[in-house]
């Protein structure tokens, strides 16, 4: 069953793969420049393979919680594949509201990304430890991987705004930070190449350390130590010394893995720009000339609409329903609570000056991408770095 789970999930991946490059020819066979007047072929079945696609990760999800016995929700290959998963089926929903292809094609490649993320962690199925062992656990964690979700869809739609908005023919301060969010996507590319060409090589390190409660515990490295643990020890053959050795409280392994996707995603970055000469926004721009700027604004501000009392439910009522059940409180200040709070005052912030203030169009673009940028944070940094009692997810 869990080798029927993985196959459905590749094949839902490959399927995405595909859809998106159906995507962007159904954006270069458009003719006319009215979004509304219907889908060509290309089009038709770019959403037919994102279906297809999205059938198989249900069915992925489906058997591999038959093969766990559990939800599988309960590491960061699980929550993260899901997640991926979630925003699939938030395009789908949206893309039949507004029959707009051009959301596809900026949609699709995140959560080709995502999934591909999920892909370099642990698969393998576990027993729950004693604080996952609730259902209010899967409550949580699913609705706040569909609020997430349903708020990437408002990042994809500011992107495109965006994308057409700002003038790529000079550079400004619009350009640059613009083109730094580009930075971030490709990073993620940079994290799965590390990943892959270190396992390729079989590279492996083994530390025994002194956690934060002064035990001694062991780790192991796939890819070089660049950041040793609290008082690590090398117990390998590897001669490879770490360069700075973190204090307790950090995660030196994660921070790490932080360390290198930064390196393999400067790589690819500096490639990408060989290749097209140009700014990665400025290469993007010509796909988004026929799109109304009101139209991907209205998407955007609905998703937002939409996404944040999902994610106010998920991520902090059932959130400390759970931590009551686990931990018998409700708040206890982890890092990944306080930064969930973070996000959700945030997201309040974008309804209030959207509301109150008139932040539309652009202003609201740049928030909607700032907020995607919180959530990947979290996502990535919180979980990956700052040790915390969310620190049970694989690495």
């Amino acid at each position: 069953m869990a080798s029927l789970s993985s196959n459905l999930l590749f094949i839902a991946f490959i399927l995405y793969l595909i859809a998106t490059l159906f995507f962007g020819g159904s954006i270069k066979a458009k003719k006319t420049t009215d979004e509304n007047k219907g889908t060509n072929r290309w089009g038709k079945i770019a959403v037919l393979l994102t279906i297809i696609g999205f059938g198989s990760q249900i069915g992925y999800f489906i058997t591999r919680w038959i093969a766990a016995g559990h939800a599988p929700v309960s590491n960061m290959f699980e929550f993260t594949t899901f997640f991926g998963m979630a925003l699939v089926g938030a395009f789908i929903v949206i893309y039949f509201i507004y029959r707009t292809t051009l959301l596809g094609l900026f949609t699709l490649p995140v959560a080709i990304l995502v999934i591909a993320y999920a892909s370099m962690f642990p698969r393998d199925i576990t027993p729950l430890i004693p604080a996952l062992q609730s259902y209010w656990l899967q409550i949580h964690v699913t609705t706040a991987a569909i609020g997430e979700a349903i708020l990437a869809i408002s990042f994809a739609a500011g992107l495109i705004y965006l994308v057409k908005a700002i003038d790529q023919t000079k550079s400004s301060k619009r350009t640059f930070w613009l083109e730094v969010v580009m930075f971030a996507l490709v990073t993620v590319l940079g994290f799965v190449a590390a990943s892959t060409t270190f396992s390729a090589l079989s590279y492996h390190e083994k530390f025994t350390w002194i956690d934060k409660h002064d035990n001694e515990a062991i780790v192991e490295y796939t890819m070089p130590a660049l950041t040793g643990p609290h008082e690590g020890k090398l117990e390998s053959e590897n001669d490879f010394k770490p360069i700075v050795e973190m204090p307790a409280y950090i995660n030196a392994k994660k921070l790490n893995t932080v360390i290198w996707s930064l390196f393999g995603g400067i790589v690819l970055y500096c490639i990408i720009r060989l290749i097209l000469r140009k700014r990665i926004a400025a290469a993007l721009q010509p796909l988004v000339k026929n799109i109304k700027l009101d139209f991907v604004d209205e998407i955007s501000y609905r998703s937002v609409l939409i996404g944040f009392p999902v994610f106010t439910l998920g991520a902090l009522i059932f959130a400390m329903i759970w931590a009551q059940v686990a931990w018998s409180r409700f708040w206890g200040w982890d890092p990944k609570e306080v930064w969930a709070l973070i996000t959700w005052l945030f997201y309040a912030a974008f309804m209030h000056l959207r509301l109150s203030k008139g932040w539309h169009g652009e202003k609201s673009a740049w928030l909607a991408v700032i907020g995607f940028v919180i959530i990947m944070f979290n996502l990535v940094a919180v979980n990956l770095v700052i040790a915390g009692l969310h620190s049970y997810a694989g690495s």
